[in-house]
């Protein structure tokens, strides 16, 4: 997925603020869950975000195209954890890496559930080791 470099999303130093990558890394992930036929709206999202992290390798700056590689890395019975590398697109250099963990959610219950079948079966072929 690809993503432009908003004036908003840059701080005082004029490159991206740390906060951007982890809505771009929201973005990815949903993206893929949409590529995978997941196509929840809100009233019924069924996923909770359990841990996120981003290392910062190089600065982003405004108006750089930037290029999120999502990748599962891992399925488990209730959850499947992420990594996105987020690199300049002109260029293809690094610029962050991040993780995640993603928990199937039950919203009524507030707990989590196992990841149904045909989605768990989803997630699995396209796993990356």
């Amino acid at each position: 997925m690809d993503v432009t470099v908003r004036f908003a999303e840059t701080d005082a130093l004029g490159h991206v603020n740390n906060t951007s990558y982890f809505i771009y890394m929201e973005d990815a992930r949903l993206h893929l869950l949409k590529e995978l036929g997941w196509n929840a709206s809100h009233q019924n999202w069924s996923f909770v975000l359990v841990s996120t992290k981003c290392d910062f390798i190089n600065q982003a700056f405004f108006d750089q195209i930037l290029r999120i590689n999502t990748s599962i890395e891992k399925v488990g019975n209730k959850s499947f954890q992420l990594s996105h590398d987020i690199a300049c697109a002109q260029t293809g250099s690094i610029i962050a890496k991040g993780h995640a963990v993603i928990a199937f959610y039950n919203k009524e219950a507030r707990r989590s559930e196992p990841i149904p079948e045909d989605l768990r079966e989803k997630l699995l072929q396209h796993i990356t080791a």
